[in-house]
């Protein structure tokens, strides 16, 4: 990335305006007085905006340009090179509703995922509806786009297969496999990464489905969907949790639960494994001290929100908001811990030998 120096924006002419604005990915332009409250935030607005380096911006005095960027002076457009253009701002002179509105016009009005659409979702936390698909040339895609262009500004409309590159991940972290396929899908960034399923037939389905699942959506009327392994026949020493079962193990309050939050491709939690497998061993005999692990990639918890991995947090009987393990990670260091925290732990040492 280039880094911006001198003025945000530059002052041109009518020829340079016109050029720019049909060349330029996003363009944009203000005209009209320099002296007026518009412009000023029409300043601050490219300040804050240059730092995802996606636009560049001109302005003129010079209203006999206005045409051409489509306004009428004094104002504000984003010209692009996709979908309709150019785009007029129509709100005040502020600086955070201007960021906001051009945010809104640096994305189509359908999205085909790529990594250039992780902000705009993700970092921006914009909730998104999500096509996954693998056909091409379906009515119920036609339906979509047609939904898409209705329904533009209520949420962002995105389609996704699930096999190749970013896609694949995204398919992965929602949960869809190729057997899912087509899914419709509502993610909610701001809310926990909270993640909802259209449960009718998108095959099917018509726009005015798709606008009562948003609908539902914003009128909170969805319960969010939770990813889960299937609960295991059976468990040994080491408890494996999966979504179905956290709240049953962790929030027994006759059990005190140690849990390991991990991911599978983690090195780290690769290293911890045979400790933990140990651990679990050491309190096998001990039935008020679970000893557990619970894949984060692979099961989702309503409220539980995993940072980083390996997260070890202890649940003890009287306090099931559960409590950070900070402290060593070699079998002895977890013995110590809960000698000291663990009154399960504490109960039962005395009867166990060879610890």
């Amino acid at each position: 990335m280039l880094k911006r120096t001198g003025p945000v924006s530059t002052e041109v002419d009518c020829a340079t305006l016109t050029a720019k604005a049909a060349e330029d990915a996003l363009l944009m332009s203000y005209v009209g007085p320099f002296d007026d409250s518009l412009f000023a935030a029409f300043v601050e607005a490219a300040k804050s905006l240059t730092l995802n380096d996606k636009y560049q911006f001109v302005h003129t005095s010079d209203e006999s340009c206005a045409d051409a960027v489509g306004i009428s002076a004094p104002g504000i457009s984003v010209s692009r090179r996709f979908d309709d253009s150019p785009v007029v701002y129509a709100g005040d002179a502020k600086n955070d509703a201007i960021v906001s509105w051009a945010k809104s016009t640096a994305v189509p009005k359908l999205i085909t995922f790529s990594e250039d659409y992780i902000e705009p979702i993700f970092a921006d936390h914009n909730p998104a509806l999500i096509l996954f698909t693998q056909d091409s040339g379906s009515a119920y895609q036609d339906v979509f786009k047609q939904a898409s262009n209705d329904l533009n500004g209520q949420i962002l409309f995105v389609t996704s297969g699930v096999t190749e590159g970013i896609q694949s991940r995204l398919a992965e972290f929602i949960g869809i496999g190729e057997s899912d396929l087509p899914s419709l899908r509502i993610i909610n960034p701001s809310e926990q990464m909270l993640k909802y399923v259209y449960e009718g037939d998108v095959a099917n389905m018509t726009v005015d489905d798709i606008s009562a699942f948003i609908s539902d959506f914003k009128d909170g009327k969805l319960s969010p969907h939770l990813k889960s392994e299937p609960i295991p026949e059976n468990n040994d020493a080491l408890t494996v949790i999966v979504g179905k079962t956290w709240e049953e193990i962790v929030l027994d309050k006759t059990k005190d639960v140690l849990v390991k939050y991990y991911a599978p491709w983690c090195g780290h939690c690769k290293a911890l494994a045979p400790v933990w497998d140990d651990l679990a061993m050491a309190a096998k005999d001990m039935p008020d001290l679970v000893i557990a692990k619970f894949d984060a990639t692979a099961n989702e918890v309503a409220g539980l929100e995993i940072r980083g991995y390996p997260t070890l947090k202890f649940y003890p009987k009287d306090n099931k908001e559960g409590v950070d393990y900070s402290a060593g990670r070699e079998l002895d260091d977890f013995k110590t811990w809960l000698a000291e925290n663990s009154s399960a732990w504490i109960a039962e040492t005395p009867k166990v030998e060879d610890l």
